[in-house]
């Protein structure tokens, strides 16, 4: 009986073998034959792009002139232009009006009180669904109130409602002209790629070179970060308008605008909210980033609290952030699926027909008198807090004491074994050799086009000096995403065949998915202390979601006809699992695999508060020096090994699904 061998197997097997022949020994060969430069890039070869970034930016700032003003001028008169918005929301829910400058101000007038705002957004649930959503968004809200978080959940949700409708608009408008203009929307595309890979990290020392430090340089970081998917879902939604309803636009004599704006974006409104839901939720994912650059709120909470290991404080930063996010999640997919439904307005008497902005307003005036009168009714009182803080530091201690032996053996066992084996592979390859490589695989999964844009993109990072750290950098992501591999896509698979266990993982999954990225780092650190192990499982941690969810996804969507002929053939569980559901699975699996390295490369950053020594840190070096050049080269290369890496995995989804007759082959 012969045994086929595909070629491709074949030849992978050998350029394996030869990497790894080099990676350990080529440092002794190049030593040998004159060769070191292969092994360290030369520092007299580095261009020198980060000087360039920075010089080109201080003359932005410093020496570029409109006329009357200068560059910064126009920029600090856009702050101002975003500020006034935001001062009266945040007037209006936290802070109160003020009489006065700084700390000697006084409040003339207090914020709406917690009573009234719960009362709002109970109204709005009613409004948008039913009474069930209703008690759910206002328990949340009690939440805020009942543990203290009330007066930093308020500014934060001040951050959000002025960041969400500046980057819907944006984000609308972009979209529509990218919809309009195909070469536009080829321009616009390698952008948003950009937006989406690089580091927030790496784009926040600009923004505070040119806007200052304070919230509106955050609102600026919010919106940058959460634009791009509404922008890609405006342009998506409009593609997918049916030819129809375009030929009875066109029939009528609608003009270009007309078409747009009458006929285009209200067929398309349904998934346009999808946008607009995932702006909010990216704002609101923003949050404690972008308080490093003077956000306050929630966010600082959770950044103070890391940064003086404070467990408990972490953990229910985190934790409102979280029930926040979940209110007004469901909020606005409420809202996203009533706008699908036009519901007829009766003809009645005003209080009849606005009954709950009228009780609202009710509520408003009573709770504003009697606050004048009983604190209680403008401020929940303190001494009736909730904490969970003594049961987080409790939890933490008791593992540490009773099981310190057992996660340092665990800890001890993944250095030795797989973490600094694998870094040593990495590091000690030459670097013309992953050049070559890096453009091979280009080659093998997409043709010359990606094979010349990886070696592009390598070769960037190669001759800006950073090919050490991105070394380590991809060194860190691979066992990440290994490791959250080798754990999500089984639990994926469980999921998407055993109905109770798929709706326990649901659950931690969800969990998992709006824990903000850096409440990870402290439970992590106070067991593991810092290091790179540490960094993984904060990766992990953070990563698994896509993993476990495209795995089931995929299993899912096997058509059922296929399953049924399976056991027609007398196929046993596990054979139509190993041969039937997980191969048509693949292409899933493959993207969820992709949505995983994003995830880990975006986690690298914040990792680099726990001892990281890759580009992440480099990024993080970067803002705390503001040096715009360094910040801004590190968070390109990142970038790049992430477009390589989506670019390749896409291509080998692209072809798994041919392959399985899933997807027709384009020539050409």
């Amino acid at each position: 009986m012969k045994v086929l061998v595909r070629p491709s197997f074949i030849a992978f097997l050998g350029l394996f073998t030869v990497t790894w022949l080099l990676a350990k020994f080529g440092a002794g060969w190049a030593e040998k034959t004159g060769l070191v430069w292969a092994m360290e890039y030369p520092k007299g070869w580095i261009v020198p792009l980060k000087d360039w970034v920075s010089a080109a930016m201080k003359w932005l700032v410093e020496d570029v002139h409109f006329g009357l003003f200068t560059f910064k001028e126009f920029t600090r008169a856009i702050s101002w232009l975003i500020e006034q918005p935001y001062d009266l929301v945040r007037a209006l829910l936290a802070d109160g009006f003020m009489d006065g400058p700084g700390r000697r101000a006084n409040q003339i007038m207090p914020p709406f009180s917690w009573i009234t705002i719960t009362a709002c957004v109970i109204a709005l649930g009613h409004y948008a669904r039913d009474w069930v959503l209703a008690a759910i968004v206002g328990l949340a809200f009690l939440y805020l109130s009942v543990f203290g978080q009330w007066e930093s959940a308020m500014v934060t949700l001040s951050s959000v409602i002025i960041a969400v409708p500046i980057g819907v608009v944006g984000g609308l408008l972009l979209g529509i002209s990218a919809y309009r203009h195909p070469v536009f929307d080829r321009l616009l595309t390698p952008l948003l790629d950009l937006m989406q890979t690089i580091p927030i990290f790496a784009y926040l020392v600009p923004i505070l070179v040119l806007f200052g430090f304070g919230p509106v340089a955050a609102l600026v970081a919010t919106v940058i970060y959460a634009m791009p998917p509404m922008v890609r879902i405006t342009t998506m939604a409009l593609k997918a308008v049916s030819p129809e309803i375009k030929d009875f636009g066109l029939m009528t004599g609608c003009t270009g605008r007309q078409m747009t704006w009458r006929i285009l974006v209200p067929a398309a409104r349904s998934s346009l909210m999808v946008g607009v839901n995932q702006v909010i939720m990216l704002s609101l994912n923003m949050v404690i980033i972008a308080s490093m650059i003077g956000a306050g709120g929630l966010g600082f909470d959770v950044l103070s609290s890391l940064r003086r290991l404070d467990i408990s404080g972490g953990f229910e930063g985190g934790i409102a952030i979280v029930i926040l996010a979940i209110a007004v999640d469901r909020l606005s997919q409420a809202f996203s699926q009533r706008a699908t439904t036009q519901k007829p307005v009766k003809n009645t008497r005003i209080f009849a027909r606005y009954k709950r902005s009228m009780t609202v307003l009710i509520i408003l005036i009573a709770a504003f008198s009697l606050g004048r009168v009983w604190p209680f009714f403008q401020t929940f009182p303190e001494d009736y807090w909730l904490t969970t803080g003594q049961f987080w530091d409790n939890s933490v201690k008791y593992l540490n004491i009773n099981y310190y032996d057992a996660f340092e053996a665990v800890k001890l066992f993944f250095l030795n074994y797989f973490l600094l084996p694998t870094k040593r592979f990495f590091l000690g390859l030459p670097w013309p050799w992953g050049l070559a490589m890096i453009t091979l695989l280009g080659w093998h999964f997409g043709g010359w086009k990606l094979a010349v844009m990886n070696m592009l993109m390598a070769a960037f990072i190669v001759i800006t000096g950073m090919w050490e750290k991105a070394m380590i950098t991809v060194y860190l992501c691979g066992v990440a995403v290994a490791v959250a591999s080798l754990v999500g896509i089984p639990l994926g698979v469980l999921a998407a065949t055993n109905r109770r266990a798929g709706g326990i993982i649901g659950v931690v999954i969800d969990t998992l998915q709006t824990l903000p990225s850096f409440v990870y780092l402290i439970p992590v650190v106070m067991l593991f202390r810092i290091g790179d192990f540490t960094a993984m499982v904060a990766i992990v941690l953070y990563a698994l979601v896509p993993a476990v969810r495209y795995a089931a996804h995929g299993v899912r969507s096997v058509s059922p006809e296929l399953v049924e002929a399976g056991v027609v053939a007398g196929c046993t569980r596990w054979q139509l699992l190993l041969r039937i559901r997980l191969p048509l699975a693949l292409p899933e699996v493959l993207l969820g695999l992709n949505q995983t390295i994003m995830l880990a490369l975006s986690m690298l950053v914040i990792t680099a508060l726990v001892g990281t020594r890759d580009l992440g840190q480099e990024v993080y070096i970067a803002l705390t020096k503001a040096d715009t050049g360094h910040g801004l080269v590190a968070g390109l290369a990142i970038a790049f090994i992430a477009i390589i890496l989506d670019r390749m995995i896409s291509a080998s989804a692209r072809k798994a699904r041919i392959r399985y007759g899933l997807e027709e082959a384009v020539s050409g």
